[in-house]
């Protein structure tokens, strides 16, 4: 792999993040769209866990899940956040760093709409990071969802929806030899951005 200059670079971090992600999306036509996300909770103990990027433009990126979850918590505590796409077949990262906020109940529920309808009575069924008696017991909730339902729309649950985190800085990493990588940030700067090479 080449070297990356910041020449190469777009001015607008969002669109070098679009640029990068359409060539690990072309690699990896199956399921491009993990990523990790970090937050911390009211003691400063770091969590991260690993989550679905269900939704990116110039305002941030969205993932979605239960508002009773730890990491929900965790935001409410502090709204603050990182995620990180790890793209190693290709020898990328992307670290971006922001502030974040819920998505609309619109956004929320047009995305449950298009879910598979099993992965809709999931969300229902689970009580996203309580204790759980034995598998049994969720799959309980499942029959019994199933049967509450029938063949009927489902509803968004009360309890569900998105989260976007709105960078305020942006890395990107590629890999280079003998471990001599080139990294780059972006900062706000006037109402722009400016980059800045890091020692990698």
């Amino acid at each position: 792999m080449k070297n990356l200059e910041i020449t190469q670079l777009n001015a607008n971090p969002y669109a070098q993040f679009v640029r990068w992600f359409d060539e690990w999306r072309d690699t990896q036509p199956a399921e491009p769209h993990t990523m990790t996300v970090a937050t911390s909770d009211e003691h400063n103990m770091p969590w991260i866990r690993t989550v679905l990027l269900r939704g990116h433009d110039e305002r941030g990126f969205v993932f979605y899940t239960n508002y009773e979850s730890n990491k929900a918590r965790q935001i409410d505590h502090n709204p603050q956040a990182a995620a990180h796409f790890l793209w190693q077949p290709i020898g990328r990262q992307v670290l971006v760093q922001g502030h974040v906020t819920k998505t609309t109940f619109e956004e929320s529920d047009a995305y449950f709409q298009s879910r598979p309808r099993e992965s809709q009575i999931g969300a229902w069924a689970s009580h996203q990071s309580t204790p759980l008696k034995d598998r049994a017991e969720l799959m309980q909730r499942v029959v019994d969802l199933t049967k509450q339902f029938g063949n009927g729309p489902i509803p968004t649950p009360p309890n569900w929806g998105g989260y976007r985190i709105t960078p305020n800085r942006y890395e990107f990493w590629q890999l280079g030899e003998f471990r001599l990588h080139d990294r780059f940030i972006y900062t706000p700067k006037n109402n722009g951005w400016e980059i800045q090479r890091l020692n990698p």
